[in-house]
């Protein structure tokens, strides 16, 4: 075993079963050589054109991360708009419901018919996957909000799968740093592959918190426009919240 450094333990895991919508909070992850299971299994579109929805350039679609996601144990996705109740998805009543939501009409559909067997309307196109795992430390959250007092410097602005809980790093976004090492949670070993650049999706408002073009403007000034960091999966493993997480 190559010497290491125990730097944190895992405080959030996240998974988000449609892309650009509210991310499902978990106690559990399975992560894959690919992929987390459960993670980006359907996309939201323009129903007049298919356009997937972007968040990150065009406010037609910045109420989109408002809506809130969850998978059933039978891997049947939900949705629920604001004040709105659990529907299942795909289907036309949670269309309906998204599309009054947002003001124009849109369809939520699977980006693999894999992913939902007993689905038989449209499909989307895939959504770009850069890595199998985004990670971010409370570290380099700690840097942005002294960086930028007045913001908000929420995990769910970046939409990381691994928030790792360490110590604060004076004048350091710790994690930018990794490039390239391998880091050890419990059994499952990933190799951080390259920072994160970040897009206008990290300005959107959302529940608890305001839009603020300031984030954005703080991590181009002071990260080059990067926060957290992509990673690859040398051996796949379930993780756990409070996982002592090592550099290798």
């Amino acid at each position: 075993m190559p010497a290491s450094t125990e730097i944190g333990t895992v405080s959030e895991l996240w998974r988000y079963p449609a892309s650009s919508l509210a991310g499902e909070r978990q106690d559990v992850i399975s992560v894959g050589l690919e992929t987390i299971d459960g993670d980006r299994l359907f996309g939201l579109v323009d129903a007049s054109d298919g356009e997937i929805a972007r968040p990150d350039r065009e406010a037609k679609w910045h109420k989109v991360p408002l809506i809130r996601t969850r998978l059933s144990r039978a891997r049947q996705l939900e949705i629920a708009t604001p004040q709105g109740d659990w529907l299942p998805a795909p289907g036309a009543e949670c269309d309906r419901a998204v599309s009054a939501f947002l003001g124009f009409a849109a369809s939520i559909r699977p980006f693999r018919q894999k992913d939902a067997p007993d689905y038989a309307g449209l499909l989307t196109a895939e959504s770009y996957r850069k890595a199998p795992i985004h990670l971010l430390t409370t570290a380099s959250l700690a840097r942005l909000k002294a960086l930028h007092p007045e913001g908000a410097a929420d995990p769910r602005r970046f939409r990381p799968n691994i928030v790792v809980d360490m110590p604060e790093v004076e004048g350091s976004f710790p994690e930018t740093e990794w490039i390239g090492r391998k880091l050890a949670i419990g059994d499952l070993l990933l190799t951080i592959s390259e920072p994160c650049r970040r897009c206008g999706f990290t300005i959107i408002g959302q529940d608890g918190f305001d839009h603020d073009p300031a984030i954005l403007r703080s991590l181009v000034r002071h990260n080059a426009h990067t926060l957290g960091v992509y990673c690859t999966v040398d051996r796949s493993a379930r993780v756990e919240i409070g996982a002592t997480i090592r550099l290798l």
